[in-house]
């Protein structure tokens, strides 16, 4: 999946959220302070806040820290796990690989002895194939998932 540029980014909406954290804290202890009655009790309270906003700041600058898109490991696992046949005869090679997608959403093209495969969220692929600069695609079948071509 390609990189978005313009994307936010968890450090960037905690740059957004650490300062209202912040400002709320700081109309807490200003409401503390116009009502105070007592002044052990209103402080008490004002460092309550103050720990429990300090607390937040650190749980929240750890989440973004620990957290990985999981679009970057799902597609990396899934390009390594992505394997196919090719299997070479008389004349012939027969290629067969999973392709995520309908029939009519998947396209394959045979240019200068490269195999171009692209199916549907984002699949695609290219498989180099040795000798096969002068052939063509000579038979394309699609079941349940599984691409089949010959090509000759």
């Amino acid at each position: 999946m390609a990189s978005y540029k313009g994307t936010y980014s968890n450090e960037q909406s905690l740059n957004f959220v650490i300062p209202i954290i912040v400002i709320l804290f700081l109309g807490i202890i200003y409401i503390m302070t116009q009502r105070a009655d007592s002044g052990f009790v209103s402080f008490i309270l004002i460092g309550a806040a103050a720990i429990t906003m300090f607390y937040w700041v650190r749980v929240l600058k750890k989440m973004t820290k620990d957290q990985k898109p999981s679009y970057t490991q799902t597609r990396e696992q899934e390009t390594k796990n992505w394997v196919y046949d090719l299997i070479k005869g008389e004349g012939e090679f027969v290629f067969v690989a999973e392709v995520p997608g309908p029939e009519d959403k998947i396209a394959v093209r045979l240019v200068d002895g490269m195999l171009y495969i692209r199916g549907t969220a984002g699949f695609s692929k290219e498989v180099p194939i040795e000798g096969a600069s002068n052939m063509q695609i000579s038979d394309f079948k699609y079941r349940n998932g599984v691409l089949t071509l010959r090509i000759k």
